[in-house]
């Protein structure tokens, strides 16, 4: 099996293991600092603040891409894990409202570390994984943070409750360190990092742009993060209005979308191979838009169902979308790829979060989430049935030894 081949390989389970020992200190901390801020200020606007200012340096991906081509990767995703672990550290001195500039300040550079992460850890990946296996390794990277994310969230606010935002810092502080400590054991290929001068940080714009692999994948996760956004802002609208639950059902709800979620990622691999060339994402965009509809019916049974398909079918073209780059691309230009290729994917998240919050207060859900469902159905039509055109000769420039 494939996935067995994945986790057998020592680079990539080490890969793994960080994601999965950072991913769970990163959710605790994201769903705490929320709760911190509410907790010190009062502030629901400032509390919402709080994760807009972890998402804020995605709009800087390209920028930071292209220092993640500049300089030596292994080492920067060591420095950049404990340089992270260090100013965590500095939270435990946030206790009242006063000192909240500190934590918002450590969110930001939060945000830049994940990008900066993120970054280099897909241009390594590219160089380690045999390309057929790549498809496997995103997945099963999908199913690490997803199962995070069911767990970590609940023990992030555990540990608040008893001991405070501090205890949360300290936590996450100590999962950059274990993280910094796996990286470290890596075995990577030297190469030489992108000269300055190597198209500078809007290399990987046109990269993407330029190729006609990447670009019909990049614009469908684009819009089909749009339609995240949109359907996410309607949560506790249909929790309460559609289904009629208090607000703690929603945890029910998310549980239920994780839960489809880490399912997928086991099964991305194989079905990546299976499915000829655009027909996983495009298949999993549709998944996407007809549950995205059927939360309009006011059933929990459907709800659920639907919470579980959302989970399935939103991962899909991102997972292809992120393989398609680290296949595709030249491994100087790389870092700049897989960053601009996030800042386009996950920027329209949040600006629909911010619109669907206006669209929840004057539609109906029963008209809203059809009509987001079927910008969604609409994405994958025309990602299945979009014009093919062959590919630049000449295959991708691997990693020097």
């Amino acid at each position: 099996m494939a996935a067995g081949r994945v986790l057998r390989d020592r680079t990539a389970g080490l890969f793994l293991a960080a994601v999965v020992v950072s991913g769970f200190g990163s959710s605790a901390m994201t769903l705490a600092a929320g709760i911190w801020v509410k907790s010190l200020t009062g502030s629901d606007s400032l509390a919402a603040l709080a994760l807009f200012a972890v998402w804020l340096p995605v709009l800087c991906g390209p920028l930071l891409g292209a220092l993640a081509d500049r300089l030596p990767r292994k080492p920067l995703l060591v420095g950049t894990n404990l340089t992270m672990a260090a100013l965590l550290t500095t939270l435990t001195t946030v206790d009242s409202a006063g000192r909240v500039w500190l934590l918002f300040a450590v969110l930001v550079l939060y945000g830049c570390a994940s990008v900066l992460l993120d970054s280099a850890e897909s241009a390594l990946v590219a160089g380690a994984v045999a390309p057929t296996l790549l498809g496997d390794f995103n997945g099963l990277r999908m199913t690490a943070n997803e199962g995070m994310k069911l767990v970590a969230p609940l023990t992030g606010a555990a540990l608040y409750a008893r001991f405070g935002g501090g205890a949360v810092a300290l936590l996450d502080a100590v999962s950059f360190t274990l993280a910094a400590g796996l990286y470290g054991l890596l075995r990577v290929r030297r190469t030489a990092p992108a000269p300055r001068g190597a198209g500078g940080w809007s290399a990987g714009l046109r990269q993407l742009w330029g190729s006609p692999v990447l670009r019909p994948l990049v614009l469908a996760a684009s819009a089909t993060m749009l339609c995240a956004g949109l359907n996410g802002a309607t949560l506790y609208a249909v929790v309460d209005g559609t289904l009629g639950h208090s607000p703690t059902f929603a945890g029910v709800l998310s549980v239920a979308q994780g839960a489809g979620s880490v399912a997928i990622g086991l099964l991305a691999g194989p079905l990546m191979r299976r499915l000829p060339g655009r027909v996983f994402p495009a298949a999993g965009t549709a998944v996407f838009g007809l549950a995205v509809g059927l939360r309009a019916v006011p059933d929990d049974a459907v709800a659920l169902t639907a919470c579980a398909l959302i989970g399935a079918g939103l991962p899909c073209v991102l997972i292809a979308a992120l393989t398609a780059v680290q296949r595709e691309t030249p491994d100087a230009v790389l870092g700049r790829t897989a960053a601009s290729a996030d800042t386009l994917m996950m920027s329209p998240n949040a600006v629909a979060l911010g619109l669907g919050a206006v669209l929840v207060a004057r539609v109906e859900m029963a008209v809203l989430l059809p009509l987001v469902g079927a910008v969604a159905l609409l994405t994958a039509a025309l990602l299945l049935t979009g014009r093919r055109e062959p590919a630049p000769a000449g295959p991708r420039v691997s990693p020097e030894a």
